[in-house]
């Protein structure tokens, strides 16, 4: 008598190969061998990915990194020393453009180009180092005021509503012409607009710790015995720096704008320091006789504030998930 066939499984029919009811196993790691794990996004590496196909970051940055460069290595963009008075002679004043002096020269017979190159350099250390004054002083009044809350920031809030009812330019103007010649004037212009720059800075990162502080990763924090030094640090500033460093790249411009309009008004910058501001300054008594020398710095003032507005515009679109 023959055997009965045996069962494959149940609703299977007894006919079907059993080597065609195997079920192939994902193979084993091999040793020695560590299987990619997925990283998850953040909100900086996102960032980062979308900056890149934006060409007017692109575009900004090349600009930028001209400037620096330009602010850092003047004497690599011309040989020409404005600061040696040789290079400078009346009996040339106003002289149009030429292949030697390819910007002419200003009033007083000094290479325009050159004192263009040089004046970055001040226009730049000014913009810079004021961002950083009104970006430390105002994170760090606004991290404490939005973490304390309470009588902290009552007092904190209405301190900073002072600042904000003084026009910044006349607040600068007045520092100015008090401090003017007792303190160097790129100390004093930057002194001066970073004290009355960074309420703005002190709101944003205010508003932005007040969010935070009640988000699960801080109450997990408090959970586990973390002090409100190792908080503020590790956890809140990380996730409040974003609305702060674009306002940041965008005021930075600002600055710079501000540091011209102070030296146009004889309160910024002071010979024989150069900048931007004071070149305009300096030729617009002969404007309508020779237009290019306050042409030329304006238009580099110009493009420089254009510029960092270009990618501070880029940064906060980045930045912001709902501009997207």
């Amino acid at each position: 008598m023959s055997n009965p066939t045996p069962s494959v499984g149940p609703g299977l029919p007894e006919t079907q190969s059993l080597a065609t009811d195997t079920v192939t196993a994902p193979a084993p790691p091999q040793p020695g061998k560590k299987a990619k794990d997925a990283k998850p996004a953040s909100l900086w590496s996102d960032a980062w990915y979308d900056l890149r196909r934006r060409p007017m970051f692109i575009m900004s940055v090349i600009i930028i990194l001209i400037l620096l460069v330009m602010s850092a290595f003047p004497w690599l963009f011309t040989s020409i020393d404005p600061f040696d008075a040789r290079s400078c002679d009346l009996s040339t004043a106003r002289q149009a453009p030429s292949a030697g002096h390819i910007f002419g020269k200003d009033n007083l017979g000094c290479d325009v180009y050159a004192k263009v190159i040089y004046g970055a350099r001040n226009s730049i250390i000014i913009g810079v180092f004021t961002t950083l004054v009104t970006t430390f002083i105002g994170s760090l009044l606004g991290m404490i005021a939005g973490f304390r809350s309470g009588v902290v920031d009552a007092v904190s809030s209405r301190f900073t509503e002072i600042f904000f009812a003084i026009p910044p330019i006349l607040g600068a103007l007045l520092i100015g012409a008090t401090f003017r010649g007792r303190i160097n004037s790129i100390i004093l212009v930057i002194a001066a607009l970073g004290v009355l720059g960074w309420p703005m800075t002190f709101r944003i990162m205010r508003a932005a710790v007040i969010t935070a502080k009640n988000q699960d990763f801080v109450l997990a924090a408090r959970a586990l015995g973390a002090g409100a030094g190792r908080i503020m640090l590790r956890h809140l500033l990380p996730n409040s720096l974003a609305p702060v460093i674009v306002v940041a790249t965008i005021n930075l411009g600002g600055y710079i704008a501000a540091e011209a309009a102070l030296s146009f008004l004889s309160v910024g910058v002071q010979s024989p320091d150069i900048s931007w501001g004071l070149m305009i300054a300096d030729a617009r008594t002969r404007f309508l006789e020779a237009p290019l020398p306050l042409f030329f710095p304006a238009a580099f003032l110009s493009v420089t504030v254009l510029a960092f507005i270009m990618m501070g515009d880029a940064v906060r679109d980045a930045l912001d998930p709902k501009l997207r």
